[in-house]
């Protein structure tokens, strides 16, 4: 069967996402936000700290992660060579 398009990495995330959730839901629902919220200020006095770690999570939640170029070779432009488009008959006709 082939791989479905799209971010085949996603589903991932949301796997990690469920787990925390899961594990939060585990505590009563109080204890759970609270957790969360003690799990924030950790980050936050990481961050206070000079924790490298800390300081990239905390700019990717708050301005999102930074867009990653592509690039060619030695970081400079793309090399395409041609694009082609051809138009196909499906009946195999030369119609």
């Amino acid at each position: 069967m082939a791989a479905a398009p799209g971010n085949q990495y996603a589903a991932n995330g949301r796997r990690w996402r469920d787990a925390i959730d899961r594990a939060l839901g585990m505590r009563s629902r109080r204890e759970g936000i609270e957790a969360l919220d003690a799990l924030a200020e950790k980050l936050l006095t990481l961050a206070d700290e000079g924790d490298l770690g800390a300081l990239k999570e905390l700019g990717d939640r708050l301005d999102g992660k930074s867009p990653q170029a592509i690039v060619g070779p030695d970081g400079g432009a793309l090399q395409i060579q041609s694009i082609e488009r051809r138009i196909v008959d499906p009946q195999g006709g030369n119609g």
